[in-house]
């Protein structure tokens, strides 16, 4: 039986409220003990001295784009890259082609991750057959596929009585509804957040309203049916503050905020064209504080990249042409470490419970957690170690992030999903 022990690790299992230099102990790819003192034989010993131990990393936005865009990323080299960036766990979503509106291509995606994936993959299935917005999908089929969520993310359903409808199997099967908030009359051609930097750019914008708009009437529809909604990628304060309302009210309402939502503003256009270019766009420095100050009071629940993988022929197109997104799995915890806990925004547990055990809560997995008998699923985190983002050295097919050469601090080191290592930098012998 295979046994793991990681030394003198700082320790950080917010489930737990574990925060604290401890040891750790894998046998069989679970995990088997954590104390001060753990004398076993271990097959391998890992000196975490100054180190941060975590449960493994959970990212509940992804697009891995397979099946039918393997140009822009496979399942393979998406969960390789988020592997590098120290998540065991990934949630992908389904606009893949075909879409994940079917029980087959449910399973297909958990076969392909069985095979090829060095991370945890949990479906997300489309709220509507084909993303069309038109007819809600075979709801209780795909989640018997294992689908945990269902969301027709890059694009929103428009009808309010067909999110009436999902949300009310929400309500009746307990799962989330993840939702992409853009009211596309009013961001239909956006390539940018509108105001003074479209302007000058001459470049067609997006108001914050076409995405309050739509977080208003999800909200309000959760609170009608008593469904379980979820905000993708929150951008503005509008909706930052609408969150916040309705969890005031009681409505099973959660959030989430990108690492770009948090670290940038429209500014970034000017300098990187396309690669800074997403839906929901960049926003201005005060929509910025807001998603920030939504992180702090708890408002915004969980953190997720949006990984979103282009080739570059696809964002080389240019503002106008070029496909939204860019990539995230491996630039994530250095900008939250920089951006979060390093300016003193957030403390080291509440960021990680952003990125474990909340979004293991959200999507109904069994994740997140360094309980005893849990699955191994560990990262850990060098506080110290400095990198320079180079995409050329992405495990992701992406190239596309406007993060190229930033300086960042703190980055995984080493990740461990069901006790076995997926992968290191450590020279730990």
């Amino acid at each position: 039986m295979n046994r793991i022990l990681i030394c003198n690790g700082h320790i950080v299992d917010p489930a737990n409220q574990v925060d604290s230099i401890q040891n750790l102990l894998i046998c069989g790819g679970k995990i088997a003990q954590i104390g001060e003192r753990i004398e076993v034989e271990a097959d391998r010993v890992i000196d975490a001295e100054g180190l941060i131990v975590t449960p493994g990393l959970i990212d509940m936005h992804v697009h891995l784009r397979e099946p039918g865009f393997e140009h822009k990323e496979t399942i393979k080299s998406g969960t390789r890259a988020a592997a590098a960036g120290g998540f065991t766990s990934v949630a992908c979503m389904a606009n893949t082609q075909p879409v994940a509106d079917s029980p087959e291509v449910i399973r297909f995606i958990r076969s392909q991750a069985e095979k090829s994936g060095v991370a945890n993959v949990f479906p997300i299935g489309s709220i509507t057959k084909n993303l069309t917005g038109e007819e809600v999908t075979d709801v209780p089929a795909l989640l018997e596929a294992g689908a945990v969520a269902l969301s027709d993310d890059g694009k929103t359903v428009m009808n309010a009585a067909l999110m009436r409808e999902v949300l009310a199997w929400s309500a009746q099967l307990g799962f989330p509804v993840a939702v992409h908030c853009e009211e596309h009359n009013l961001n239909a051609g956006t390539v940018m957040n509108l105001g003074e930097t479209s302007n000058r750019l001459n470049l067609p914008g997006s108001p914050n309203a076409a995405e309050d708009i739509i977080a208003a009437r999800d909200i309000m529809l959760a609170e009608l049916t008593g469904g379980h909604l979820h905000v993708l990628h929150v951008s503005t304060a509008g909706t930052v503050e609408l969150v916040r309302w309705g969890k005031r009210r009681g409505v099973h309402v959660t959030a989430e905020a990108t690492p770009h939502h948090f670290t940038l503003t429209e500014a970034a256009v000017e300098e990187h064209g396309a690669n800074a270019k997403m839906h929901p766009p960049l926003r201005t420095e005060a929509d910025v504080r807001a998603v920030v100050d939504g992180l702090i009071d708890g408002t915004l629940d969980a953190i997720a990249t949006d990984h979103a993988p282009h080739a570059p022929f696809e964002k080389a197109q240019g503002m106008d042409d070029a496909p939204p997104g860019i990539v995230g799995s491996e630039t994530c915890v250095p900008l939250v470490f920089t951006k979060l806990i390093g300016s003193g925004r957030l403390r080291l547990s509440e960021a990680i419970a952003k990125m474990t055990c909340t979004p293991a809560k959200i999507l109904n997995i069994d994740r997140g957690t360094l309980s005893i008998g849990a699955a191994a699923d560990v990262t850990l985190i060098d506080p110290k170690r400095e990198v320079k983002v180079d995409p050329a050295q992405f495990e992701s097919k992406g190239r596309n992030t406007p993060f190229r050469g930033w300086a960042l601090r703190s980055c995984p080191v080493m990740t461990i999903r069901g006790g076995e290592v997926t992968h290191s930098v450590l020279n730990d012998g």
